[in-house]
């Protein structure tokens, strides 16, 4: 009897700690969501002025986007994504990518050309998946005349950069595989690697899934354990 209650009150406490594991990774997406401005601190990525381009770069919560921003981006992400959206399994649905953008949750990076308006944005959101605090990256969409000249991945950069600065362990987002130009794009220009959770290597979709998850790493996202025991999905909503 003694060493079952002994066995009990080990995984108790076992349970008691990923509990409090999974509080603190929950608190960090909170308080990266509390935030005001998550570029407030780094003013010199609040440019880009490079390459024929000059653009000014803010970030915002969704809320804070005008009507006609978000009808922007989303007509931007239709004329960039359709088509490889039908050629997937997911097909391209209208109505849940439009809810996506204006989701609750969402945050985004916006370059705008002086007296030009918008021309390439990001949307992105802190949260948790299989355990960690990551910056999960939805978008990346840039207008035709603005690609080639190093703003998407100034972009990505500053993803980075937001992502070490709120304490989140990697930068996450989703590629289909034959979107070749993005795919090699993240792999090799921006070093992401195949996460653990893409259907590639956890088989939970089977061989033939048309997208994989990438990631990187942040400084506060060495090899760890996952405090939830490795179930993916978030947690702080």
């Amino acid at each position: 009897m003694g060493r079952k209650s002994s066995k009990a009150k080990e995984k108790k406490q076992k349970r008691l700690e990923e509990r409090a594991a999974m509080d603190a990774v929950c608190a960090k997406v909170e308080a990266a969501n509390k935030l005001e401005d998550p570029l407030e601190a780094f003013p010199v990525f609040k440019k880009y002025d490079r390459n024929g381009l000059n653009v000014a770069i803010e970030c915002k919560r969704v809320s804070g986007l005008e009507p006609t921003t978000l009808e922007w981006a989303f007509e931007l992400t239709k004329a960039n994504m359709q088509t490889l959206y039908e050629q997937s399994e997911w097909g391209w649905k209208e109505r849940e990518k439009r809810e996506e953008l204006r989701d609750d949750r969402a945050w985004y990076l916006i370059a705008r050309e002086s007296g030009a308006g918008p021309v390439a944005f990001s949307h992105f959101r802190f949260d948790v998946e299989c355990g960690d605090e990551v910056l999960y990256c939805y978008e990346v969409q840039l207008e035709s005349r603005v690609r080639r000249r190093g703003l998407g991945k100034f972009l990505l950069q500053i993803l980075q950069l937001v992502a070490n600065s709120t304490q989140m362990k990697k930068v996450m987002l989703t590629v289909f595989k034959h979107n070749h130009g993005a795919y090699q794009f993240f792999r090799e220009a921006l070093q992401f690697e195949v996460d653990a959770a893409s259907p590639s290597v956890s088989g939970c979709c089977g061989d033939d899934s048309s997208y994989e998850i990438l990631s990187r790493r942040t400084k506060f996202g060495e090899s760890h354990p996952h405090p939830g025991g490795g179930h993916c999905g978030g947690c702080c909503h």
